[in-house]
C-alpha cells in the first residue's frame, strides 16, 4: 500500500540558531524555531545596532515588542540592561524564551505572551530607555502594523529614549516626523533596512 505523501519543509534536519555577540553571555546559541516569517536580526546587524546604543547597556529599561528568538532583548540584557521585556506572540517561541530565561538565571528579563502593540500601549508610562520594533514584515510590508508601533513606542519612551526599527524598506524623515519621530542613525542589510529613531524635540 502506498503510504500518503508528507508535505515537509525544506531541508532544517535540526534547528538553526543564532547567538549573542557581547556581554556576559556572549556566544550563547539561541535556537531559530522553523516557523513562518521569523527572521532573527542577523549578527552584523546587532553588532552595528550595538555600536550605535553603546556597548554598555547598564541600568536601562528595555522592551523587545516581538520578540522571536529573544535575540536583540537578550543582547541587550546580555549588556548590562536592568530590565527586558520580551513580548511575544507565539506559544512555541515563549516557551523557548522561557527555558533561554532558566538557563541563563536572568532575573532581569521577563516574558509576556501577547501583542507586542498592546504591551507597548499599556506603558504609557514614558519610563523605557530603548524599545525594540522588528514586526512580521507581511507579503504587503504590513503598514498598519509598523504605524501602530511606532507611536506606542514613542509614547512609552523617556524623552532621550530610542527606538530600533527593523523593516522591509528604508522609512523617511517626513514619514517619521508625522509619527513625532526623527532618525537618528540608519543602515542597510540584504533586504532590510534597520534604523535608530529619536523623538522629535517638543515645539
Amino acid at each position: 500500500m502506498k503510504k500518503s505523501a508528507i508535505t515537509r519543509r525544506p531541508s532544517v534536519a535540526a534547528p538553526q540558531e543564532v547567538r549573542i555577540i557581547g556581554g556576559q553571555w556572549k556566544r550563547t546559541p539561541l535556537p531559530v524555531a522553523n516557523l513562518p516569517g521569523l527572521r532573527p536580526t542577523p549578527a552584523r546587524v546587532r553588532e552595528t545596532l550595538f555600536n550605535w546604543l553603546g556597548q554598555d547597556m547598564d541600568g536601562l529599561r528595555c522592551l523587545d515588542a516581538f520578540a522571536g528568538t529573544g535575540a536583540l532583548g537578550l543582547e541587550a540584557a546580555s549588556r548590562g540592561a536592568a530590565e527586558v521585556l520580551l513580548v511575544e506572540n507565539d506559544p512555541q517561541l515563549v516557551k523557548t524564551l522561557g527555558i533561554l530565561k532558566t538557563k541563563l538565571k536572568a532575573d532581569m528579563v521577563r516574558i509576556e505572551r501577547g501583542d507586542g502593540v498592546t504591551a507597548l500601549q499599556q506603558r504609557r508610562d514614558q519610563t523605557l530607555d530603548v524599545v525594540f520594533l522588528d514586526p512580521p514584515f507581511g507579503d504587503d510590508g504590513n503598514p498598519a502594523l509598523f504605524n501602530a508601533a511606532l507611536l506606542a513606542a514613542r509614547q512609552a519612551l523617556r524623552a532621550d529614549g530610542l527606538i530600533y526599527l527593523e523593516a522591509p524598506r528604508a522609512w523617511t524623515e517626513d514619514e517619521l516626523a508625522q509619527l513625532g519621530l526623527q532618525l537618528h542613525r540608519q543602515g542597510k542589510a540584504g533586504m532590510v533596512s534597520f534604523h535608530l529613531l529619536r523623538l522629535l524635540p517638543a515645539q
